[in-house]
């Protein structure tokens, strides 16, 4: 399933694909995955996107 909760909250803080992936220490193939549902992040890659992001995880990858 696609996260567009994810691509969302990175477009609205203005950072490109690549600037967020450098911000969590993956590449930018990874973040694309991500927002692709093609990857299931880890827990300390959910974290670290939350906190780059300023989300929750619940505002990130819960699904409704």
């Amino acid at each position: 399933m696609k996260n567009l909760k994810l691509k969302s909250a990175r477009a609205a803080k203005d950072l490109s694909q690549d600037e967020l992936a450098k911000l969590c220490g993956v590449s930018r193939q990874t973040i694309s995955a991500i927002e692709k549902g093609d990857y299931n992040p880890t827990i300390n890659l959910c974290i670290a996107i939350c906190k780059a992001l300023d989300r929750t995880l619940d505002d990130l990858f819960w699904e409704d």
